[in-house]
């Protein structure tokens, strides 16, 4: 398997549910979906800032003409960091109030796909969706309580998708028109390796997963072999991001929910951003267009 660098504390966020990391104004940009917050983290020169969403705030992505656009708990919104504002871009399942956006990517057309989910991570009422100029459209997967990712391949034709509860990652293929072929079962993870949390894919076409309750990031070959494992000092990791010079670090957001008082003491780090040098790098997400 590659070598990796450990990985180190970059800021000691102490994020309830850190998520949806992405490099963009050289910078690292992630969420605390619990504390309804966003973060911007300069790791060159250790500049951070802050600001408060109005909802449960799931991702963040950058968008075409400039700004965000963000999952919150009833839609997608566009977030202009100068200003701190939100902006209703097209809301999401309002028969559902018990569902929130969780995750999402945006492919190399500029299509953004993203996953709802039961706020009360059990009920199976999550599904996914595309997001494309104006459009929003289900995309055939659903029943699933705990949806995370998509991700999607550089080429844009593969698109791999996480039922957290079920311990799956699979994949299916993106048809030339924005609808998905049938899905395919990738990876099933044993029940005490952890549960796997948001994807990301890196130059190579490989799958980084993020493993809550499983104290380490894995690097998945797109045939599902495992191909590198990445230990950290807390239980709860959540995605992967790459940034920095050439895209070759990659930095992780990990999370505080859920770990009891006297656990937490072994793992006082719980809740931070952390980065580490791969050997292969990743590439700057592509713009969204609303």
């Amino acid at each position: 398997m590659a070598v990796t660098s450990k990985p180190r504390n970059l800021w000691n966020v102490e994020a309830e549910l850190g998520e949806g990391p992405v490099w963009t104004d050289d910078a690292l940009w992630f969420v605390d979906i619990k504390k309804r917050k966003v973060h911007r983290c300069d790791p060159s020169g250790g500049a951070r800032r802050s600001w408060d969403a109005p909802e449960q705030i799931g991702f963040l992505l950058p968008a075409e003409g400039g700004g965000f656009v963000a999952g919150l708990e009833s839609g997608l919104f566009r977030f202009e960091p100068e200003t701190g504002s939100f902006a209703l871009v097209a809301a999401v399942e309002p028969d559902r109030p018990g569902n929130r956006l969780n995750d999402g990517v945006v492919d190399p057309s500029g299509r953004l796909w993203f996953g709802t989910m039961d706020n009360g991570e059990s009920a199976p009422t999550g599904s996914f969706y595309s997001y494309h100029r104006g459009v929003l459209r289900p995309t055939g997967l659903s029943g699933i309580p705990i949806t995370n990712g998509p991700a999607v391949s550089p080429d844009g034709r593969t698109l791999y998708w996480v039922d957290t509860v079920d311990q799956t990652i699979n994949a299916c293929e993106v048809e030339a028109d924005g609808t998905l072929g049938d899905s395919r079962l990738l990876v099933k993870l044993g029940a005490k390796e952890g549960f796997p949390d948001g994807p990301t894919v890196d130059a190579e076409g490989c799958i980084w997963i993020s493993l809550y309750w499983g104290w380490e990031a894995r690097r998945y070959a797109p045939g599902g072999a495992l191909l590198e494992q990445v230990s950290f000092p807390v239980s709860n990791i959540t995605k992967i991001a790459f940034g920095g010079a050439g895209f070759a670090t990659a930095f992780a957001t990990t999370a505080r929910q859920g770990i009891k008082a006297e656990a937490m003491a072994k793992q006082p780090e719980a809740g931070a951003l952390f980065a580490f040098e791969v050997d292969v790098p990743g590439f700057a997400s592509p713009l969204a267009q609303l």
